[in-house]
Formats: structure tokens, C-alpha cells, sequence
């Protein structure tokens, strides 16, 4: 008979490891699969993990994906620190876009130094009121945090695509779903003449300094991780179960709206459908890759981006659907949740059945 039975001690290198183990994986399946599409293996892996590091451009690329992919990737490690299941970062970044570039739109003749700061704003609040709603239900009504997050994604898509097609279509546009083109007053620098490498990436990387620090420097951080570890400790401390969700889903919520409104004002330069390509729930394989640690969802960024530019070139030279790409980073998120399984658990076997 075998039985699941929990480690008594899990092994703390076990932990570190396991990300590194859960690619490898993924690699040996992504090889067979590649094979059993009939495409070459090792040109396949080498055009998507490779390639993407190839040239000084595609380095740049791989920055302005990785931007967005930490912004969210750091809020949500500290909601599941919390125990708070936020799956709503794709929503908060669309929710983002939307607000921040109803505010570009705003200044779209405007020359005020002002601008970009209140349109990031915009953007940071509605990214904030889009995680509010569903923790309001969660601590009001104890609605479960997972549907809700996930339901309010499709809910803010829907939006976004009506206000493209309505009320912020540009009327010079010809009748195609997006606003106007964002005057330079509302548009983030660029750090490099050579690259569309923006200020969103500099926001991205102190978002994650920023969220080491609360989580392993402050009062705040050790309340998060003892209320992750032990919820009725933390609530024997006296510390407050509502206090901290409204805390770290508002922050997930702003750094979320951050990365919808940077994607607007940088790289695209207006508000269109396809805004994200998934980034936020991408963000979460990001989280988990990270240990859920800010600092390690800096190194996972970097490595989902390379995914990312990785399935474009993929589509483009080798000509692999892009359902295949998405299922490569499904498939790691498989792999290393199950090596976490097996680090707190482990296979017992008996001769026979007790009662």
C-alpha cells in the first residue's frame, strides 16, 4: 500500500533546488514534445532559452517583458505569503492600463511636467480598486478569493475592450480598436537610444528591493510570513487578519496597476486589446519560481521574459504554435509544484492495509 506522509524536517536545499530541478524538467518534456511535433529538439530549446540572448536588441526586449512579469510577480508573492490567494494580477494590470490611459488621454495636448507622475498614478489607483473589490467580498461576505480574482479578470478584459471600441477610440483611427497615440509629456524615457528599455524596468527592479524589505526587514514582513505559517499563532499574537490582506492585496493591486500603465505609456505608446499577453497570470509561475521571495522573483522575471521572447522567435523561425509556448510554461508550473509536494511530502510503503 502506499501512503503520502508528511516530512518531519524538509530539506532546506531541497527548497533552494527545487526551481532549478523543475526547469530541468521541463526541459527534458519540452524536448519531447518539440519531437513529437517533428521539430528538432535541440534547436527548438536553443531558439527559445538562447536566441532570446543572442544580440544587444533582443536583451532589450527581454527587459521590457521582464518588467511587467516582476511588478506583479513581487505583489503576489507577498499576497500568498499572506495566505491571501490573489489570482487577479492579470486584471489589476489591465485595470491599469485602462485608468492610466484614460489620464494619458487627458494631457494628450497637454506639455505639463506634471503629466506622467498623476497618469502613473491613475494607473497605480486602478490597479488598487481592482484588488479592493474582491478582498471586500472576501472579508465581507468570505467569498472565495480565487473565483472572485479570476471572474474580475474577465471583467476588466471586457472593459477595456469596450472603452478601445467606445468612449476611447480614437476618432482618427479609421474605426480600429485603440486610443490615440499619447503625447511625450505622458510616455516613460527610455534609458537607452538603442533599445525600448523604459523607466518601467527600474520601477520593476525597486519593487522588488522594496518588497525584500517589508517582508525581511519590517514589523509588517514578519506578521505576513507568521501569518503564513500559522494562521491561529499569528491571530494568538494579536495580529490582525484584515489589517494584512487589505495591506498586501492593495499592494499586489498597485504594483499590478503600475505594470498595466508603464505598458501603455512605454513601450505601446496608447491603449490597445492586446495590451498584456498573459503577463499576470505568468506572474504567478514567476511567484512560485521565486520561492516566493521579491529578490527571487527578480531572477524568475528574467527567465519567464527570455520564455516569452523565446515563443516568439519560436513561432517565427520554426513555426511552433503558440499554444505549445504557453503549454511550456504550464508545464513548469506542474513540475515544480509537484517538486514542492515532494519536498514536505513522501511516499510510504507498506505490505499491507492497516485500518
Amino acid at each position: 500500500m502506499i501512503r503520502i506522509q508528511a516530512r518531519t524536517e524538509p530539506s532546506s536545499m531541497m527548497k533552494i533546488a527545487s526551481p532549478l530541478l523543475a526547469i530541468v524538467l521541463t526541459l527534458i518534456f519540452g524536448g519531447i514534445l518539440f519531437s513529437a511535433i517533428g521539430k528538432s529538439p535541440t534547436q527548438a530549446l536553443h531558439v527559445l532559452l538562447i536566441a532570446p540572448l543572442a544580440d544587444s536588441y533582443n536583451i532589450g526586449e527581454m527587459f521590457v517583458k521582464m518588467g511587467p512579469l516582476l511588478l506583479c510577480a513581487v505583489g503576489l508573492s507577498l499576497c500568498y505569503r499572506a495566505n491571501m490567494w490573489n489570482i487577479g494580477a492579470e486584471g489589476q494590470l489591465l485595470a491599469g492600463a485602462l485608468g492610466g490611459s484614460a489620464m494619458a488621454l487627458y494631457f494628450v495636448d497637454s506639455e505639463s511636467a506634471f503629466a506622467l507622475p498623476i497618469t502613473l498614478l491613475a494607473g497605480i489607483a486602478s490597479g488598487m480598486i481592482w484588488a479592493a473589490i474582491p478582498t471586500f467580498l472576501k472579508l465581507k461576505f468570505n467569498s472565495n478569493l480565487i473565483l472572485t480574482t479570476i471572474m474580475f479578470n474577465y471583467i476588466a478584459l471586457y472593459l477595456l475592450i469596450w472603452a478601445v471600441h467606445g468612449p476611447l477610440r480614437d476618432p482618427k483611427g479609421f474605426g480600429f480598436p485603440e486610443s490615440a497615440m499619447f503625447s511625450d509629456s505622458t510616455l516613460l524615457p527610455t534609458l537607452f537610444d538603442s533599445s525600448r528599455i523604459h523607466l518601467g524596468i527600474v520601477f520593476a527592479i525597486l519593487s522588488g528591493v522594496v518588497g525584500w524589505f517589508i517582508l525581511s526587514k519590517t514589523h509588517l514582513g514578519f506578521q505576513i510570513r507568521v501569518f503564513g505559517a500559522d494562521e491561529p499563532a499569528a491571530r494568538y499574537a494579536g495580529f490582525s487578519s484584515k489589517k494584512l490582506s487589505w495591506l498586501v492585496m492593495l499592494f499586489a493591486g498597485a504594483l499590478a496597476g503600475l505594470a498595466g500603465v508603464s505598458e501603455t505609456t512605454g513601450p505601446i505608446g496608447q491603449l490597445v486589446p492586446n495590451v498584456s499577453p498573459g503577463y499576470g497570470y505568468s506572474a504567478i509561475i514567476v511567484a512560485y519560481l521565486g520561492r516566493l521571495h521579491p529578490i527571487g522573483a527578480i531572477l524568475a522575471a528574467i527567465f519567464m521574459a527570455v520564455l516569452y521572447m523565446g515563443g516568439d522567435l519560436a513561432q517565427i523561425e520554426m513555426g511552433i504554435p503558440v499554444a505549445v509556448v504557453s503549454m511550456f510554461q504550464g508545464v513548469l508550473l506542474f513540475f515544480l509544484l509537484a517538486c514542492d509536494f515532494f519536498i514536505n511530502n513522501r511516499l510510504a510503503f507498506s505490505n499491507h492495509a492497516t485500518n
